[in-house]
């Protein structure tokens, strides 16, 4: 009897995995198109004529990639930064976690004379 209860639940965990994997998976979707909305409205409303090249093309390629291709774009204009706290506050309060953004900057060199604690 042990080893059929073993077997079933071997099973049913085998038929759970696939859809907290659907899941998971719409759930990623779900953020991206957040993330493409915000990013949108982000332009219309900020426009982008301070903003590099890198940025734009590191936002838009994220987007196309489903979200799920690893970034790491930095905002450094003005403009770029206040753009990424803007999409940063939207994703935020569509419930992602803030690991989900593709924000990320190099650490200055260490003989910068730069901060160099905690949240850099």
């Amino acid at each position: 009897m042990r080893t059929s209860a073993t077997v079933l639940g071997v099973c049913v965990a085998g038929m759970m995995a696939p859809a907290m994997g659907q899941e998971q998976a719409g759930w990623v979707e779900q953020k991206c198109r957040a993330y493409e909305a915000a990013w949108a409205q982000a332009l219309e409303t900020h426009g982008s004529e301070q903003m590099n090249y890198a940025f734009i093309a590191g936002n838009e390629n994220f987007i196309a990639g489903g979200c799920t291709t690893p970034a790491d774009i930095c905002p450094r204009s003005n403009q770029e930064i206040e753009i990424a706290n803007a999409l940063t506050l939207a994703l935020m309060n569509a419930g992602t976690a803030s690991t989900f953004l593709p924000f990320k900057c190099p650490a200055p060199p260490s003989g910068a004379g730069a901060w160099q604690g905690p949240g850099l």
